[in-house]
């Protein structure tokens, strides 16, 4: 009897490592079959926002594109926009770790002025409905909100932190840690942007 039971025990450690030997090979299999596909998607998104946030360009940015290590590890990467040999904006990928729920990645263009033309949201886990909002807020505007719209300023001359901390700009309703950090994300990509100017990179 102790001999049968044993052999069921035996029979039944040998599936199970069957079972978990064909799972695991399974899910490496389908990893492989769409790690290219979720990578060109993600270049792609990326391609449409470096166009979507500067002024219209000749050159490729991603061939020009240089990134710069930040403290927590990371990096910002610079995309140059150039028409006729003549920089006319620069594409700057920014973040912040500081979003409702974690990490928000950012494109934002600066203008040679270091204006900013536009602004695209690339990755978040914002609340639905709330922080989920930063993409069209920022850019709205609207007599009535006229403090959201964050295009054509200069965040070296203005205050681009919410107003409820003594800054320019309305936060979204119901939403500011999300808004204190999307501006953050902002700051820190003008921030390496000037010392990138000032320094002569293009």
């Amino acid at each position: 009897m102790a001999g049968k039971k044993e052999s069921t025990f035996i029979n039944m450690v040998l599936v199970l490592f069957i079972v978990t030997l064909v799972a695991s090979a399974a899910l490496g299999g389908l990893y492989e079959l769409t790690k290219e596909p979720i990578a060109a998607a993600k270049l792609a998104k990326k391609l449409k926002a470096i166009k979507a946030v500067v002024p219209e360009f000749d050159n490729n940015p991603s061939d020009e594109m240089y990134s710069v290590d930040m403290p927590s590890g990371d990096k910002l990467e610079f995309y140059p926009a150039k028409k006729g040999n003549e920089l006319v904006g620069t594409a700057v990928k920014t973040y912040t770790t500081n979003g409702f729920s974690g990490y928000i990645w950012i494109m934002v263009g600066f203008k040679p002025d270091g204006s900013i033309n536009n602004y695209s949201v690339l990755e978040h886990k914002e609340t639905p409905g709330l922080g989920t909002k930063m993409e069209p807020w920022f850019k709205t505007i609207d007599p009535a909100k006229s403090k959201c719209s964050i295009l054509g300023k200069n965040p070296g001359t203005a205050n681009l932190t919410v107003s409820k901390d003594g800054g320019d700009v309305d936060a979204i309703t119901a939403a500011t840690i999300s808004s204190r950090a999307f501006l953050e994300a902002v700051q820190t990509a003008y921030n390496e942007y000037s010392k990138q100017m000032e320094g002569g990179t293009k």
